[in-house]
């Protein structure tokens, strides 16, 4: 039985919560926040015993061999050290750290000691990103990707947004990134699971929004385009907006062959084949085979529906099992630290050019420094 505690009590942490009492062979054993009503709360709504304000009081006492690491990501590294230094395997919320450099030496301690992490990119996890992943692996694209469009908006409403608008000292606003920073690994994992160069061409343009202009925001950037290359010829888009309508999350994955859409918002997969009918066919009999792989994709999630098994965090279950599996029976991790830290590497020179931009007005292209990998 694996004991499992929670570091940070914020609204994230209840996901966490819920989804580890789910899961069997596993038990949420204690929870911690420097503010102790926060854990005190956080303890009574899942009926635990044991709730501290202190970390290292609390890996005293009760012994955790995972720990969920829910704070701002601020405290990612520290937190993560310690704990990896208590004996503990850690799972991090994204994003995983603030630099790159904090990433790789968080997996070189982890390294050391023998423990495992990972990171709470579970948007990769849900059925039919799993479902694309599989397609890709079973050689759909007829090779490896030759560019791919990944789609990530945020709509900048709600308590979040009024927080951050209001708070000019709010966490969010001391990341390197800023609001991006909090947001974009779900869409940039999604490039950086394909893209093999250590060192990829990045370049970026950030800027706020009509909105945040007319409400006098300086700070803050909502809007963002970013262009990726590798030197296997590999390329990749990435939108991130808060204004764009649909709000999308989609990947588009292109290879020599065909391509697939991974839509996260519908829960669907497409097959996007690579040869066109020829004559006016083309005008029709296509829309015939989107017909039909629409309606699997219904028909598949009225089955995981029915199932009890579709859920908003099905995704962050799925990523526990597996993280939780690799631990106990030394199965292969569901995301590789190449892939962690190559989303780090990626949303660092994107941060690195925006900024510089806003204070230089530089657009130069930002080449990512390669950081050795073969200790991990």
């Amino acid at each position: 039985m694996l004991r499992v505690a929670i570091i940070g009590c914020g609204k994230i942490a209840d996901s966490h919560a819920e989804q580890i009492t789910r899961i069997e062979g596993c038990q949420l054993v204690a929870v911690c926040d420097r503010e102790e009503l926060m854990a005190r709360q956080l303890a009574d709504r899942y009926s635990l015993d044991s709730f501290f304000s202190d970390v290292e009081e609390m890996l005293r006492k009760a012994r955790p061999d995972v720990v969920h690491i829910t704070t701002p990501p601020q405290g990612h590294f520290a937190l993560g050290t310690l704990c990896l230094n208590h004996g503990c395997h850690i799972y991090v919320e994204k994003p995983f750290a603030e630099t790159t450099a904090q990433a790789v030496e968080l997996l070189a301690v982890a390294e050391r000691r023998g423990l495992k992490v990972t990171v709470g990119n579970d948007a990769q996890f849900t059925d039919a990103s799993r479902r694309c992943r599989r397609l890709i692996e079973q050689n759909y694209l007829g090779g490896s990707p030759v560019h791919m469009e990944s789609y990530y908006c945020y709509e900048l409403r709600g308590a979040y947004a009024e927080a951050l608008m209001g708070d000019k000292e709010h966490w969010v606003r001391r990341l390197p990134g800023k609001l991006l920073h909090n947001i974009i690994s779900h869409g940039v994992v999604r490039i950086a699971e394909y893209i093999q160069d250590e060192a990829p061409v990045v370049i970026a343009h950030g800027f706020p929004s009509p909105l945040l202009q007319r409400l006098g925001e300086t700070e803050i950037l909502d809007e963002l385009r970013v262009i990726v290359a590798d030197r296997s010829g590999t390329t990749a888009y990435f939108t991130f907006s808060s204004q764009m309508r649909p709000s999308l999350h989609q990947l588009r994955i292109f290879g020599p062959t065909n391509g697939l859409l991974l839509d996260d918002d519908e829960h669907a997969v497409v097959k996007l084949p690579g040869v066109r009918q020829k004559s006016y066919a083309g005008k029709f009999i296509p829309h015939l085979g989107y017909i039909r792989q629409h309606l699997r994709n219904l028909a598949r999630n009225l089955k995981l529906f029915l199932r009890n098994d579709f859920h908003m965090k099905a995704g962050m279950k799925y990523l526990m099992e597996s993280f939780y599996s690799s631990i106990e029976k030394g199965t292969r991790l569901p995301i590789s630290y190449r892939e962690i830290i190559q989303t780090c590497r990626i949303m660092e020179a994107v941060f690195d050019q925006i900024y510089a931009q806003k204070t230089s007005g530089s657009k130069a292209p930002c080449t990512v420094a390669g950081a050795d990998l073969r200790a991990l």
